[in-house]
């Protein structure tokens, strides 16, 4: 067998966290941002965990690169958008296509948050 360097494997210990750094880095946050917009919709807007489908942490290439799409269970046709990177907000909801075969628009959403004007 082969002997390796001690310098070999510092020198491949060192690439291998700097190709691990931005995986760890992008999981880390989507996984904060959607457990920082869960919190806001079960302790500011009163949801109980069983009304939500899904909370997912997403990483976007426009600006801001971090957001997380909620679908209710009793809409799970509608994306309700939200950033969380200082409070949390809901920006914008998508209504996939099967929502919009059912007939669904914005103005019947059940989820929408009004936007504080400031």
């Amino acid at each position: 067998m082969r002997n390796i360097s001690r310098g070999k494997i510092i020198a491949l210990s060192i690439v291998l966290i700097v190709l691990l750094a931005p995986f760890v880095y992008v999981q880390g946050n989507k996984i904060a941002y959607a457990e920082r917009v869960k919190s806001y919709l079960i302790q500011e807007k009163s949801y109980k965990e069983e009304e939500l489908a899904s909370v997912k942490g997403v990483w976007g290439m426009k600006l801001p690169s971090f957001y997380t799409i909620v679908v209710f269970k009793d809409e799970p046709e509608v994306n309700y958008v939200y950033f969380s990177h200082n409070d949390v907000l809901q920006f914008d909801q998508w209504i996939t296509p099967k929502g919009v075969e059912r007939g669904i628009t914005p103005e019947k959403l059940k989820h929408t948050e009004k936007r504080r004007e400031g």
